[in-house]
């Protein structure tokens, strides 16, 4: 998982300012989510481990549905690109299905709650978002990736003529 958000920095890195912190913000989420699956550092307790996933987790997606996406849409409105828009139709549902497991995961176990912690049903919950932020990243990146193109090809035409 680690690995794919460097990619997707390296790829993506100086292309937007908003899109570079939002990787950064990617990047220490699955930091993050790494610490809490691995649980190895004694000295840090599970539930802090949580509180700080969960605080990047809301960071991570909040910017995503606020920020991130709505430029990414403006962008390819202003490119006239249907290829894009229609992308963005299929993604975006799947993304917010996505945002809901993580909300509720947070709202579950993040720092306001005052449920007694089962670290193994926690686990299983924590292993499945895992995966559904995996399967979000390759979203994301694919919505960049035809974003960025299709306004890069508006780019390029209107400096041509």
């Amino acid at each position: 998982m680690l690995e794919r958000c460097t990619t997707a920095q390296e790829r993506w890195g100086g292309v937007d300012k908003l899109i570079d912190r939002w990787l950064a913000e990617r990047s220490k989420l699955v930091e993050h989510y790494i610490a809490l699956r691995d649980r190895q550092d004694p000295d840090i307790s599970t539930q802090q481990l949580l509180n700080n996933f969960c605080s990047c987790l809301v960071d991570y997606v909040s910017a995503g549905h606020f920020a991130v996406y709505e430029q990414l849409v403006r962008g390819a409105e202003e490119a006239g690109d249907e290829r894009a828009l229609g992308l963005i139709r299929q993604v975006i549902p799947r993304i917010e299905t996505i945002t809901q497991f993580a909300v509720i995961f947070n709202d579950y176990y993040g720092a306001n709650t005052k449920r007694t912690l089962k670290v193994d049903v926690m686990h299983s919950r924590l292993m499945k978002l895992g995966g559904l932020l995996l399967e979000r990243f390759e979203l994301e990146d694919c919505l960049i990736e035809v974003l960025h193109t299709a306004y890069r090809n508006t780019h390029v035409t209107e400096t041509m003529e």
